[in-house]
């Protein structure tokens, strides 16, 4: 069958249904409810789909239509089915019938999604309110999950790509109503495109993000292999600290077709949970958008974890700002020779002294920063501050200079945040970057030396310069203007009056 809707229409019917929450509970808090039921109304249409077929093929034979089934890459207990339900929208005990529903899933797809639902809870009175106002919030959102536009059945919309678009503009949607908290679980898909053609991962690599958040950055990369490579062949791990955001994570690879990452919940600086023989695992490619300056990281306890995996042996980051705590745990998980990492990080990482100056220097002596990349205001969801990427690599060879890029001037506004297009300002910074090309107040390549004289600062301004000499302004002609200026105003005063007189006012 042909696709009959448009991402657009499906992603409109989508945003709707968030009308069942506004005015009784915050965004961040109902999201969790409408990414859990487009799941769930996903995957019931992918199984009708699958279970219509074939009856199809086999005819009335309800034993090989079982074994069929069975071999799907998930299945759904008739009670976890979103029709069931629907059917089901009148009970009285529907939060509690939708509890159910999840868990029976959980049950049935233990290796793929034991615990994505913990979090959620559709019989909550604390967020969804008494009994009465309860279930007529969850009927009214079975209703518009009903809507005959949202079929999302394969046979039907055609590609995965449509409803991991949907799923992807949602979070996007609640990044933009969530303020600061954005940043618990979303990067804009152009700073995740970016970081992916900038570490440019390969088939066969290894790709994690330790600050998962919903996994964009994850999915990027691997998209990245697909299509650059024409390859299946990459493997992705991550780890989250916020167990509703690791199930945000859990889903999104889902829907995105991804069957077997592997998404760790918990502390990463504290508690790492990628762990390959009693040592910290190793990758190719390291990514990631960990909270800016996370302040009670957990130093005091930095030296106790010390002897396991002295991820902190270049110093250890101020208790107040975890920065490059994280940059340390991620550098410290590459692989020797091969691996490539990227950060996105506040301007202060830059120049910061103390501590972080001690670590930035052995991090530059070392001969792992590649490239300091300057991004523009307002891009982040949450905050206005500038942001900027870091690029290590442990595949330098003999090349001690660092690249620095201004692109805080290269964006499109967009309505509430700026924006980047991928073959307009994406384009650029990857094409500087990969022919490492010194351009006139955008781009520079520094030498050790010159780092080193800047007391390893680096704040890209030290770099690039990007001041631009004003035009001169001719004294006697704009006094020539004012004169003129003044002249028509008296002459224009003059005929107000006598329009005045006329009238008798």
């Amino acid at each position: 069958m042909t696709n009959k809707i448009s991402q657009q229409e499906i992603n409109d019917v989508l945003w709707k249904a968030c009308d069942s929450f506004r005015g009784t509970i915050d965004a961040a808090d109902y999201k969790g409810y409408l990414l859990t039921m487009l799941f769930v109304k996903y995957i019931s249409d992918v199984w009708q789909d699958h279970y219509e077929k074939y009856q199809k093929e086999l005819g009335n034979d309800p034993d090989r239509i079982k074994r069929k089934m069975e071999r799907e890459r998930f299945v759904l207990p008739e009670e976890g089915s979103f029709y069931y339900l629907f059917e089901n929208r009148e009970a009285s005990n529907l939060g509690e019938l939708i509890n159910i529903a999840l868990e029976k899933i959980e049950m049935a797809n233990k290796a793929k999604l034991t615990n994505v639902f913990r979090n959620i809870d559709f019989n909550s009175e604390s967020l969804l309110g008494n009994t009465r106002k309860r279930n007529h919030i969850l009927k009214n959102l079975l209703e518009d999950f009903g809507d005959p536009r949202l079929n999302l059945r394969p046979s039907r919309i055609g590609s995965l790509d449509i409803i991991g678009g949907a799923y992807e503009y949602l979070i996007g949607r609640f990044a933009a109503d969530a303020g600061k908290k954005a940043g618990e679980f979303y990067t804009p898909p152009e700073v995740s495109l970016l970081l992916s053609k900038l570490l440019d991962p390969k088939p066969g690599e290894r790709i994690c993000d330790p600050a998962a958040g919903s996994g964009s950055l994850l999915l990027k990369c691997a998209a990245h292999v697909r299509k650059v490579y024409k390859s299946e062949d990459c493997a992705i791990f991550g780890q989250e600290a916020i167990s509703s955001t690791w199930a945000l994570c859990m889903m999104n690879m889902f829907l995105h077709n991804e069957n077997s990452p592997r998404i760790e919940w918990g502390d990463t600086l504290m508690e790492p949970k990628l762990i390959e023989n009693d040592k910290l695992m190793r990758f190719e490619v390291v990514v990631a958008n960990p909270p800016f300056s996370l302040d009670k990281w957990g130093a005091d306890k930095a030296g106790e974890e010390t002897k396991r995996f002295n991820r902190w042996h270049r110093g250890t980051p101020p208790k107040s700002k975890g920065d490059y705590a994280f940059i340390s745990h991620m550098i410290e998980t590459t692989t020797q020779g091969t691996g490539r990492v990227g950060v996105v990080v506040p301007h202060g990482v830059l120049f910061r002294g103390g501590a972080e100056g001690t670590i930035r220097k052995a991090f530059i002596e070392e001969n792992l920063l590649d490239a300091v990349i300057g991004l523009p205001a307002n891009l982040f969801f949450g905050t206005g501050i500038p942001a900027a990427i870091l690029i290590f690599r442990r595949d330098r060879g003999e090349r001690t200079d660092v690249l620095f890029i201004n692109a805080s001037r290269e964006f499109d506004n967009g309505k509430n945040q700026n924006l980047m297009r991928e073959d307009v300002e994406v384009a650029k910074i990857v094409e500087t970057y990969r022919n490492r090309l010194t351009v006139d107040k955008y781009s520079y390549l520094a030498s050790r030396d010159e780092i080193s004289e800047n007391d390893y600062n680096l704040n890209i301004p030290r770099y690039v310069d990007t001041f631009e000499e004003e035009a001169e302004v001719d004294i006697v002609a704009v006094q020539e203007r004012i004169v003129c200026i003044e002249r028509e105003l008296v002459e224009v005063r003059g005929q107000m009056a006598a329009c005045l007189k006329e009238l008798g006012l």
